[in-house]
């Protein structure tokens, strides 16, 4: 049974007459008698009775007629629905995307794709790094957001390109020795406690690579504390416990509040040592990629180059 001859069956029960239905189809009128005769042939029932030059619509064809108007109904909700999905009016979304950047960057992005397409549905997932990273492996997300780097056994399957930035601060509460100073020199890092993101997160690995960058050991620091959000890091630091490397974007109210103090790092040369994370935009190498992902793409990739310049 295909789609044709349902087609063709609906319309002789409309007209009740070969012809005329053959006319309506723009088909000749031996297309639809074979059409018919195939189905009858096929199931073993008549769908119609012949009566000299009139035909009626049997019991069987009545079945058929009410099942064939919900599954040609159903194809076109479905044609309509892929249609739908080309010209980006409907659809889902799927995004993976560390904490920090879902919580402080990634939400404006949202906003504009929104704007511009209203009836997409974006499901963004919120995980470390590590776990963003998997996800888009795996197909979970359509495309994945992060500031760390990714498993080496992820590096075959998975594209990185930056599409924006953002500086990670040093910062102490109110109570902190440091509070008042406004600037230190990488060796002074080591005689603070410190309060770190777990080892899956981005923010921790671009710390760690920057203390190594500035000849510093991570292992010299005094870590006295290990969470799993940024949030809870930034709130500990402020109630007096340690320091702590925060992304930018999620401390600014309380820098403005001066309920943090971002601590400036200076090296013997008077040179200013910032620590810069990139965002990441990943997405696998091989899945086919919707269209929607790849309009959510392009725009992330401008907004990327007019960070680049």
């Amino acid at each position: 049974m295909t789609l044709e001859q349902l087609r063709i069956f609906l319309a002789v029960v409309e007209h009740l007459h070969f012809t005329r239905a053959a006319e309506t189809l723009y088909i000749t009128q031996p297309a639809v008698s074979a059409a018919i005769q195939s189905l009858e042939i096929e199931y073993g029932v008549r769908l119609f009775h012949r009566i000299s030059r009139q035909i009626e619509i049997t019991e069987a064809g009545k079945l058929l007629e009410v099942e064939a108007r919900k599954i040609l109904e159903q194809v076109a909700l479905t044609e309509r629905g892929l249609r739908e999905l080309n010209n980006l009016q409907r659809g889902e979304l799927k995004l993976g995307s560390s904490l920090t950047i879902g919580n402080y960057w990634l939400p404006d992005k949202i906003s504009q794709f929104k704007l511009k397409y209203p009836g997409i549905f974006v499901n963004c997932t919120l995980g470390n790094a590590e776990e963003i990273g998997e996800g888009t492996a795996t197909g979970r997300f359509d495309l994945g957001l992060v500031t760390g780097d990714i498993k080496p056994s992820l590096k075959n399957c998975l594209e990185q390109e930056v599409v924006g930035r953002d500086r990670l601060q040093i910062v102490v509460g109110k109570y902190h020795p440091w509070f008042k100073q406004a600037e230190i020199s990488p060796e002074e890092l080591v005689t603070t406690n410190w309060v770190m993101r777990e080892s899956g997160s981005g923010a921790q690995q671009i710390f760690l690579q920057a203390l190594q960058n500035w000849g510093i050991e991570p292992n010299q620091l005094n870590v006295v504390l290990v969470l799993s959000s940024s949030e809870m890091v930034k709130a500990v630091v402020e109630s007096g416990v340690g320091a702590a490397a925060i992304p930018e974007l999620m401390v600014l109210k309380e820098l403005r509040l001066s309920t943090l103090h971002a601590v400036k790092i200076i090296d013997r040369d008077g040179k200013k040592l910032e620590i810069v994370q990139p965002v990441w935009k990943l997405k696998h190498r091989q899945r086919f990629q919707t269209r929607l992902a790849i309009v959510f793409e392009q725009m992330l990739t401008q907004e990327g180059m007019k960070c680049e310049s």
